[in-house]
């Protein structure tokens, strides 16, 4: 069956993700059209096509442990000039991406690996373009603001012409029911997200 290239994800959802999209490829970001706006929760990986039933499995069993949780996007970030990557930054919702990505790159499930960088939840909004481009991202989404409660995550799978498209969406929890919405000012350690 041969090996498939996967990433899973929390999409921002509309109008928020076309519109960061048409934005990315204003920029002049030519991966623009070919990827969905999005939190990265695991990078692009190999996996065998074979092992496709075991990770949707795998990966049902962490959205049915969480619940819904609010997310908030504002203003801009950067990763230059370690990573040529300018993004909108994650300012609610950072806690349970990060408990929700090493759930899935556990040592007991399929999808195990090691991150080139440490996990800094956000949204690409442009990669690899000109300095000036890269300047210009950074400044002109500088006061963007989004917010939306966060209900699922989702597996992508990219194709030979390098877009990802999904393969199947994952619900938290049991189904139901009002969003847990984590106290202000709670700690990593005492989230209402990791209470499973």
């Amino acid at each position: 069956m041969g090996t498939v290239t996967l990433g899973v994800s929390i999409a921002v959802p509309e109008p928020y993700g076309s519109l960061l999209q048409e934005r990315r490829t204003s920029f002049g970001d030519p991966a623009a059209h070919g990827i969905p706006t999005h939190v990265t929760l695991l990078p692009p990986t190999e996996a065998e096509a074979a092992d496709l039933p075991a990770i949707e499995a795998h990966l049902a069993q962490i959205a049915q442990a969480g619940r819904p949780f609010p997310m908030r996007l504002s203003g801009t970030g950067t990763f230059r000039p370690l990573s040529p990557v300018v993004f909108v930054q994650v300012v609610e919702g950072a806690s349970a991406c990060s408990w929700l990505q090493k759930r899935i790159r556990d040592a007991s499930g399929p999808l195990v690996r090691e991150l080139q960088f440490p996990y800094h939840p956000h949204v690409t909004v442009a990669h690899g373009i000109a300095e000036e481009a890269m300047d210009r991202a950074y400044e002109e989404l500088s006061v963007y603001e989004a917010a939306w409660i966060c209900g699922s995550f989702a597996l992508y799978e990219q194709g030979a012409d390098s877009v990802w498209r999904k393969i199947n969406e994952f619900p938290f929890g049991a189904g139901g029911g009002a969003p847990a919405v984590p106290a202000q000012g709670s700690s990593f350690v005492d989230h209402p997200y990791l209470r499973t």
